[in-house]
């Protein structure tokens, strides 16, 4: 939890220091998305996207008309399942926690509304992480199997309609091995979200 917050605070402060914003805004989304594990020296097993939600706040820093810094705030339940070729064995994975990115936004006008698109970093901590088969439920982390901190990056593009409502769709990846046990199986998140939002 150190982590998080620590990690938290140096993209907020990244975001927010010597700068002068002519703008400072705030608004709320929601996502629905698909996500799984990127497994590596793992060929006996295969990770399938599941459907997932996140929801949560963000505050947007106009830095000039066609450039801003976004960081966002949210709540995450993902959903995917594990497959063995070898046993046909299908493992249900459900993950809940935070994720805190922070994007650089390029941004024009278009019609009567604003597209933009950006990229930045994020961290994440895990409250819960959870697999089950066959009726088992193993807790990933009380088990030590699996990191609660993840760290990585992603893409955002979307489009802000004049009544400041808002439709996104975005990628992310991450760059820390989640695998906490002994062997050469290395295991990180990715996700694909579509959403919409309102800027205050």
């Amino acid at each position: 939890m150190k982590k998080l917050i620590l990690g938290a605070m140096v993209l907020f402060g990244v975001a927010t220091a010597q700068v002068n914003a002519q703008t400072i805004s705030g608004g709320v989304k929601a996502d629905a998305g698909l996500s799984g594990l990127l497994l590596k020296k793992a060929p006996d097993t295969k990770s399938k996207l599941g459907f997932g939600a996140s929801a949560g706040g963000f505050l947007k820093l106009e830095l000039s008309e066609n450039f801003a810094i976004q960081p966002e705030l949210l709540l995450q339940l993902k959903n995917s399942k594990l497959e063995s070729k070898s046993t046909k064995s299908k493992t249900d994975y459900q993950y809940f926690g935070l994720q805190v990115p922070v994007y650089a936004l390029g941004q024009f006008s278009l019609g009567s509304g604003k597209l933009y698109a950006g990229v930045g970093p994020y961290v994440g901590f895990g409250f819960s992480a959870k697999e089950k088969l066959s009726g088992n439920k193993i807790n990933l982390y009380k088990d030590k199997i699996m990191k609660r901190f993840d760290f990585g990056a992603g893409a955002l593009v979307g489009y802000e309609f004049s009544n400041k409502m808002q439709i996104n769709a975005g990628y992310k990846m991450g760059f820390v091995d989640l695998n906490k046990t002994k062997g050469d199986t290395k295991t990180r998140n990715h996700e694909l979200s579509l959403g919409i939002g309102y800027r205050f």
